[in-house]
């Protein structure tokens, strides 16, 4: 696999598919935050896409093209949507990956499009959610927005679901990659305390529940083993066993650096 890009989720697919599907090139280089405002961050995401697409193609190559399914996709949702169906975006992100999702539709290049969720894992930013509540909690105070959820996915089970698709030659298809499982950021919180053997100091910010739910029907039928062994209520407890130990470090090379 032809992988561009060089942050979290490019480093994870460089280690599971350098070396397959070489036919396949991955765009993992974009804008880094759904919070960006910056014209230039769009537009140096969009410039790149048609520089690929144009290589793709040339060479008669498949695109797989990594898009979201968080909030900025969806806004906040009462029930699990799925892929197909009108869409009105409620932040700059999420109308411009919706954008560049019909750039590739049109495009003639057989392409896979996935929209996916709040990953975690090794190679994750420092600026993140949960490395960002790891670290707030580890030094003793963390700012919770009250009603708030987050559907957090391994990013080994994006891999497995990655692997599978390309395997079984799908294309033309958006397809959420999600958990499917929202999680209460209260809950992270606890279940991080209960870990590290602390317990921070919570600064509450109130607010109305706020829960985006995408749907994974879709992704279950074309990759039916996805996620199959583990409980969706031993999840959040599996990924933080996995990882908690990585972002633990990772904070305390943060807090060397900023002492010197």
């Amino acid at each position: 696999m032809r992988i561009i890009g060089d942050g979290f989720l490019a480093r994870n697919l460089t280690e599971a598919f350098e070396d397959r599907f070489p036919d396949v090139t991955a765009i993992a280089s974009g804008v880094s935050s759904t919070a960006t405002t910056a014209a230039s961050e769009y537009d140096r995401e969009a410039l790149l896409l048609y520089e690929v697409l144009d290589a793709c193609r040339l060479e008669g190559r498949r695109l797989l093209f990594l898009s979201t399914a968080s909030f900025s996709m969806y806004g906040f949702t009462h029930e699990a949507v799925g892929e197909t169906g009108p869409l009105r975006p409620p932040t700059s992100y999420g109308r411009h990956k919706l954008a560049l999702e019909s750039v590739v539709r049109s495009s003639g290049v057989e392409h896979l499009i996935l929209r996916v969720s709040h990953a975690v894992g090794h190679h994750q930013r420092p600026h993140q959610l949960l490395p960002t509540l790891v670290r707030h909690i580890a030094a003793g105070e963390v700012t919770v927005h009250q009603g708030a959820h987050r559907d957090l996915l391994d990013v080994r089970d994006l891999v497995h679901a990655v692997g599978r698709l390309l395997e079984d030659g799908v294309h033309g298809e958006v397809v959420n990659v999600a958990s499917g499982v929202p999680q209460p950021v209260e809950a992270i919180v606890t279940a991080v305390e209960d870990r590290l053997g602390v317990t921070a100091r919570r600064v509450h910010r109130s607010g109305p529940t706020a829960v985006t739910r995408a749907s994974v029907e879709r992704l279950r039928r074309l990759v039916p083993d996805f996620r199959a062994a583990i409980p969706d209520p031993d999840y959040l407890g599996a990924l933080l066993d996995a990882y908690l130990p990585y972002y633990t470090a990772q904070s305390g090379d943060l807090a060397a650096l900023s002492s010197r």
